[in-house]
């Protein structure tokens, strides 16, 4: 989902150059190869009836549950949210510490912004957005292999749905090997704790192969798994209530194969996503300039176009779709709007 990102890559992260090059290079193959298909996925009329079903969702920074923000922060955004089709808010509430451990020191304004949510916007619910860098691709990190630290997340994430009255709790762990089983012994879990409190358990989800294998060619070119294996999305799917698929910082050069890129992996996500599970896709609501994001192409017309394309191809009466809009801090002027415009 990208999650908040600086904790490991995008803005100030851990990448190498090296390998930010390489997976930017495998991505410009790919959309030399296909450029054509992509710019196919992206045309057509989708339809009125591929708009907003009321499941969206929008990630926010940490500031909700800090003390940085008040209550006439939480009077304004209420008031910009009231109406839309708004469902669940993703509030940063981690990162957590690489044992799987948060110190509730880190959320001391949580239980405030729950209960002033709740007050303000009834039919929304709050979610405790929590993640880390995984030890995959280094030594320095949270390690899943680790049942010890899987098992610690597990009662992080009881202590926040206990202590706030979260309704749910959000996952974005980054960044993770398509196959990995780990992963899904840890959703096991959570999951059997979720239902126990009557929670929603959501994950952040990586984009999926838009070619078969492409995430084998990728991984061993350049040590990064960027994609996972339709089949492996699914069995994530499976296992919570709600999926968001991170679909930005895709190096796609222009709106129309960005659009199609989104069409694409919203077809390949509603396949393998079970009906009674949220399947979102993402909203970029940042301008970041970098190799593996271009402002100008990856906008919200541009997801919002693409994601009602795919749903009229695949799954058109579907209800539990919506969009995910990253993130509050770094929206632009127009963002909003778009989201409204295209979606509403």
């Amino acid at each position: 989902m990208a999650g908040i990102r600086t904790w490991w890559r995008g803005r100030g992260g851990r990448w190498t150059r090296r390998a930010l090059l390489a997976v930017t290079l495998a991505v410009v193959v790919l959309t030399a190869a296909a450029g054509t298909a992509l710019r196919a996925q992206y045309a057509g009329v989708p339809g009125d009836d591929t708009r907003t079903r009321g499941h969206d969702a929008y990630w926010l920074g940490h500031a909700w549950v800090d003390g940085r923000k008040g209550d006439k922060d939480l009077d304004a955004f209420a008031a910009k949210v009231r109406g839309s089709g708004i469902k669940d808010l993703f509030v940063h509430t981690g990162p957590l510490d690489h044992d799987g451990t948060l110190p509730a020191a880190r959320y001391p304004r949580a239980g405030w912004l729950v209960a002033g949510v709740h007050r303000r916007l009834p039919n929304v619910r709050v979610q405790a957005w929590l993640g880390d860098e995984l030890a995959s691709e280094g030594p320095v990190g949270l390690r899943l292999d680790n049942e010890t630290t899987r098992t610690s997340v597990v009662t992080t994430a009881r202590q926040v749905l206990d202590r706030a009255r979260f309704d749910g709790v959000h996952f974005d762990l980054e960044p993770l090997p398509s196959g990995d089983r780990d992963c899904l012994a840890l959703l096991d879990s959570l999951h059997a704790l979720t239902r126990t409190r009557g929670a929603l358990l959501s994950v952040a989800a990586h984009q999926i192969d838009p070619l078969p294998a492409l995430h084998t060619a990728a991984d061993g070119l350049t040590g990064h798994g960027k994609w996972w294996a339709q089949s492996y999305f699914g069995q994530v799917a499976r296992r919570v209530d709600q999926i968001a698929v991170m679909s930005y910082d895709t190096a796609m050069p222009v709106q129309s194969l960005y659009g199609g890129y989104v069409a694409r992996q919203t077809a390949l996500a509603l396949q393998v996503t079970p009906k009674q599970t949220d399947l979102l896709m993402g909203l970029p609501f940042y301008n970041d300039e970098t190799l593996t994001h271009h402002g100008s192409a990856e906008t919200v017309e541009a997801a919002v176009r693409g994601a009602r394309l795919g749903l009229a191809r695949t799954d058109r009466h579907r209800q539990n779709f919506g969009v995910a809009l990253y993130v509050d801090f770094a929206e632009r002027a127009d963002d909003w709007a778009a989201y409204r415009r295209g979606w509403s």
